[in-house]
Parts: structure tokens; sequence; C-alpha cells
């Protein structure tokens, strides 16, 4: 530290814990580092309940939705037997890879139409996605056997078939480049018969619990007539993998063809939408902090008044008029920072204490919500934006008042 700062640092900080000729200063002071220690910890705590609900839906959406996705950049199909798809196995940091066929079709149960979302998968879906986790039922995971293909639907698409033990249930879909003939419409459908595996899936996500039903591959293919034809490639990715790593590596090997998405691209509605509403609560709180910063200002004017000696006498040694000004910028920046390492700990605890306890619950009765408590992740980056805020605000608040004040009572 430079000569020029090390005296306004060293008077800034005897200042801040020596005693004062009127007591309510050291009140006033304790006060001002209390407002912002609160408030970093409301900011902070804020921003760790939006990560947390963040996390939980990336949670829910990883037992259904892939690590890593890829799909046709122009078009909606691509070619299963794509040589550079097929070398996406080989990358180091894939664990296991599933083609899927995505379409809408239509199913035909008691005589009522049903648009679903029908999404066939080979082999090894189960071992990229959780898709076993969450599967309920006095069944099994199974798509084919036997030359019998299997439909698991979602939980709210089963209720509203009567139950996932359906039996078996047809389904349909437009023949590829054909109009529909209104005198004879099964003529411009293909249909195809699955059997019911006696589960469902439940994602706790309307998207998928009310519209999707996975099916074979082979199935899928054979009802859009789509033979050799895949919409996406899903991998998971092994644990030491970094995804945004193997998502660059990846896409730079597949070329402009094909675009790679992680979990965020793939649902990018919905994490927009959280992303925007997080930093609102994060402008809106900042708002309030630099309200709460005004309690340093008068923290150190009541300081300025009760060192009106202190500083003639700093005068009558040779120091100068910004010397002094620094003295007291300081010391509000001493406030600010006590008050954001104090409110950064506490902010910290309170989200283990949440963590660990689940001290504030969602309301309701237990098992009302996916979860019975506010779910909260303390991200390293959360906490450094959050205290390198509180140190900026507190910093530049103090500045003008501290050089006006300077010059009308010093």
């Amino acid at each position: 530290m430079s000569k020029l700062y090390r005296l306004p640092f060293f008077m800034a900080g005897r200042y801040l814990f020596s005693k004062k000729k009127v007591g309510a200063i050291n009140i006033v002071s304790a006060i001002s580092v209390l407002g912002v220690a609160f408030g970093t910890a409301a900011l902070l705590c804020t921003l760790a309940v939006f990560s947390g609900f963040r996390d939980l839906i990336g949670s829910l959406y990883t037992a259904f939705d892939p690590q890593i996705e890829i799909v046709p950049a122009h078009d909606k199909f691509a070619s299963e037997s794509d040589e550079r798809l097929r070398t996406v196995r080989l990358h180091p940091g894939v664990a296991a890879a599933s083609f899927c066929l995505e379409d809408n079709a239509m199913i035909l149960y008691t005589g009522r139409p049903v648009v679903i979302t029908l999404k066939g998968v080979d082999d090894h879906y189960a071992e990229v996605t959780g898709i076993r986790s969450i599967l309920y039922g006095n069944g099994s995971y199974r798509l084919h056997n036997s030359g019998v293909d299997y439909g698991i639907p979602g939980i709210g698409l089963a209720a509203s078939m009567g139950g996932i033990n359906y039996g078996t249930l047809q389904i349909c879909a437009p023949r590829k480049g054909e109009r529909l003939n209104l005198a004879r419409p099964t003529e411009s459908i293909q249909t195809g018969d699955l059997t019911a595996p006696n589960v469902c899936f439940d994602v706790n996500q309307r998207k998928y619990d009310e519209n999707y039903m996975l099916s074979s591959l082979s199935f899928a293919q054979s009802l859009f007539e789509q033979p050799d034809r895949i919409t996406s490639l899903e991998l998971k990715l092994k644990p030491e993998a970094d995804v945004q790593q193997v998502k660059q590596e990846l896409q730079q090997k597949l070329g402009p063809d094909f675009r790679v998405l992680d979990q965020l691209e793939q649902q990018p509605e919905m994490f927009k939408v959280m992303n925007i509403e997080k930093i609102i609560a994060y402008l809106f709180l900042t708002f309030i902090l630099i309200i709460a910063c005004f309690n340093i200002v008068g923290s150190v004017s009541m300081l300025i008044i009760d060192k009106r000696d202190d500083v003639q006498t700093l005068r009558h040694l040779g120091a100068s008029d910004h010397l002094i000004f620094r003295i007291f910028l300081f010391e509000g920046r001493f406030i600010a920072l006590l008050g954001a390492l104090l409110g950064t700990l506490l902010g910290v605890g309170l989200c283990v204490l949440q963590q660990q306890f689940g001290l504030i619950k969602l309301g309701g009765s237990a098992g009302s919500f996916i979860v019975d408590a506010y779910p909260v992740s303390i991200h390293f980056a959360d906490v450094a934006l959050v205290f390198v805020t509180v140190v900026v605000v507190g910093m530049f608040s103090v500045w003008y008042p501290v050089k006006y004040l300077s010059r009308r009572f010093l």
C-alpha cells in the first residue's frame, strides 16, 4: 500500500473502533453495519432461492431430458446412419447415447381422439436418462418384446385414458406426403398398436406428463414412415466430463449441420423466464440496499462533526484536505465492507440451515409440493456477485456525501 493511502487507511481503522465523544455515534455505526449486513443476507438468500428452484426444475428435467442433445440445424430429421453422429459415441466424454424420433400422433381410446407427442427411443435410452427412476406402476420398463410394442404414457395422459392398464391402444399419424381423403380417411393415415406395460412416468412437468408417450424407435419410424430417420441424438456424459467443453468439441466436430444443446438450451422458455425473475429480484433488492447505505452517510457525517478537533491537529501537522477527505471516505467504505462480510456469512449460514433442516416450509400438508421446504442452492457466482455489489454500492454511495460534508464542516 502506497504512502498516499497508508495514513488515511490507518486513521479510518482507528476511528471505526475507537471510543467517540458522543456515544450515539458508535450505535449509529453499528446500526449502519447491521443494515448493510441484513441487506446483503437478504439479497444472497433471495438469489439462493431462485437458484434452488432452477436447480430443482433442472433435476426434474434431467430424468427425461439428456445432458446433451444433438438436433439437425436445418431440417427436422437426420439420418440414423450419418457417420458424424456415429462417431459421437466414440468421444471420450460420452458414456451413453440414444437415437430418438419425436413427432405428433393421435391416439384413439374409447372412440375419443387425443393428440399426443410420440417419442420413439432406442434400447440405450434408459442408460442416457433417469427414466427408470420416475416410473410408477406394477409393470416394468420395456418398449418392445417378441414382436409386441409397448407405450409408456405420462401420468397425466394415463389418467385421461383411465389408468396405466389401458390394454391395447391404437395410434395413428398422417401418411407421408399424402393429403387427407375425406371420403376414405383411413387411407390417409398410418396406424399401429401399442400395448400397456402397466407403468407410466411422472416428470412433474405438464408438458411431458400430459402429452408424451414413449415407444420403441422402430415403432415410431414405422408409424411416421421415416425409416432410418431420427430427430435427435441424446447423450449422457461421464461423471468427470465437463459439459460445456464436450459440447464445444462436439459442435466443432459435427459442423453447422447440427446443433449441440445442453439442458438449459433444451428448455429455453422455462429457464429464460426464471433468469429474468432472478435479475428483477436482484435489481429490486440492490435498490433497497442503496437505501440502507444512507445509514452509512449518517454515521460518517456524525463522525466528521465529532472529529473536528482531530482534523485541526492533522492540518497543523501538514495534512492536506485531500488526505483528510480520504480518512472519512475509508471510514464509510470500512462500514460497507464490514457489513458485506457479516451479511455474506449470515446469508450463507441461513442457506445452509435451510438446506439441512428445511426451516421455511412451502405451506400446506407434507407432500403437497415436489419438495416440502423452499429449495436453496449456494452458487459461488451468486455469492461473489452479491459481495461485489454490496462493496461497490457502499463505496460509491459514500463518496459524494463525504466530499460535501468535508467541505462544509471541516
